[in-house]
């Protein structure tokens, strides 16, 4: 699956907040608009493999990323068993995202023992390519993308993986992101968009947003490298929202988009920020205008 098969733009967003049945509505919903991928993140809730296995199971067109799958949760043979498993079933409609976390998740709320990012994101990825997989293949083996923001993750993308899935960044970032992997790798990026030329309530949605990320080192460090200050990210200056959050009329949020396909990205998937604050009811019909079919 190259760039051209997965499409040029897709909706990240967490279904955790949804029963199944809603979830797979708003799957369809997604599907119906055109959006060719839906990035499922992990956390604490869902298992996003057997989630996904349902929702393809609903679904006819549209394709799944883990974005991401935790490293840290699973052996590298039992995470190439899930992959390959979901490739095979929905002939190839399937991408793996996998990350390092962040500390504080892995060592403080999972009491697993972290170590270093690139030495462990480099082992697990020889070691899941080296395991043994019996089973019926799939046509072609699922796209493999990094959560890289630091260049040395970027690097590694390039190296044993198919490309990056970089979050929380704007296009400067994808740019340089860009010229480290290389023209020959998938580069998928998020960005973050609320639907309001509200000012005041666009900072309000985007601050919220940042609360739980903040505090987070590997996304602090790459705010940092780009020029951003702990004050800038702790008291969420107007210039730092404005960099990472797209925000206005749609023709600005759509200036924003084709900044990142101009600095190099594949794809982009666009995470709302639900001013309502609820997953319940994301009301995505709202998104019909920023779809590209191509």
């Amino acid at each position: 699956m190259k760039a051209k098969e997965i499409g040029s733009r897709g909706i990240w967003f967490p279904t955790d907040g949804m029963e199944s049945e809603k979830a797979i509505e708003f799957v369809k919903e997604i599907e119906s608009l055109g959006y060719s991928t839906l990035w499922i993140p992990e956390t604490t809730g869902r298992d996003p493999f057997a989630h996904i296995a349902m929702l393809l199971e609903n679904t006819t067109e549209i394709v799944f990323a883990t974005g991401i799958a935790n490293i840290y949760h699973r052996h590298p043979g039992s995470m190439r068993q899930a992959a390959s498993t979901l490739a095979e079933q929905s002939k190839g409609r399937f991408i793996l995202g996998l990350g390092v976390s962040h500390e504080p998740l892995v060592s403080g709320l999972r009491q697993l023992e972290y170590l270093k990012p690139i030495e462990a994101m480099r082992a697990y990825l020889e070691q899941m390519n080296m395991s043994p997989y019996s089973s019926r293949p799939p046509e072609k083996q699922p796209i493999c993308l990094l959560a890289a923001l630091g260049p040395r993750m970027l690097e590694l993308s390039a190296e044993l993986a198919d490309g990056a899935h970089p979050y929380w960044t704007n296009p400067e970032h994808t740019q340089q992101a860009r010229k480290i992997i290389g023209d020959e790798k998938l580069l998928c990026v998020e960005q973050k968009v609320v639907i309001t030329t509200n000012q005041e309530i666009a900072y309000g949605a985007a601050k919220e947003s940042l609360r739980i990320y903040a505090n987070l080192p590997n996304y602090r460090n790459n705010w940092k490298r780009l020029g951003f200050t702990d004050e800038d990210i702790d008291e969420p200056s107007s210039q730092f929202i404005d960099t990472f959050v797209a925000w206005g009329s749609l023709e600005k949020i759509e200036d924003r988009i084709s900044s990142h396909y101009d600095a190099g990205a594949d794809h982009v998937c666009l995470q709302p920020i639900l001013l309502e604050g609820s997953y319940a009811d994301p009301h995505l019909q709202a998104f019909s205008s920023l779809v590209s079919k191509t």
